[in-house]
């Protein structure tokens, strides 16, 4: 399981959260820090915050894909708009969910997700 949020308090947070439900998490501040880190270890699942300085959701979502990777992904935002929600579903997102997140949607979102994406080897081209 993976995080990627700017807001360290955020990354607290989910950390905390996934782990009391049983999840091994890794928490990164930056898209590239987290495209990076998928060269040798892949997550079964993404908590990807949409809006960040420099490489944002958007862009490493659509990294991933134009990778062929295909992590299942629950997106995050606290900036909620129709065409926001409307595009990262349509690029292939699992989920969509406004801040602050209610902890039982975002598990029951998770599980959902990586119970609907079949498992793939992690990507060297990202």
């Amino acid at each position: 399981m993976a995080v990627l949020d700017d807001e360290e308090a955020v990354r607290k947070a989910l950390k905390r959260l996934l782990r009391s439900a049983g999840f091994g998490v890794e928490t990164f501040a930056s898209g590239a820090e987290f495209l990076d880190s998928i060269k040798t270890r892949r997550p079964d699942c993404l908590v990807l915050d949409l809006h960040m300085p420099h490489l944002g959701g958007f862009e490493v979502q659509a990294r991933l894909a134009q990778a062929g990777d295909k992590i299942p992904i629950v997106a995050i935002t606290g900036y909620d708009a129709p065409e926001t929600r409307e595009r990262v579903l349509n690029a292939g997102a699992a989920a969509y969910l406004r801040k602050p997140v209610d902890d039982l949607t975002l598990l029951e979102a998770i599980a959902a997700a990586v119970a609907q994406e079949p498992q793939q080897p992690p990507s060297a081209g990202v």
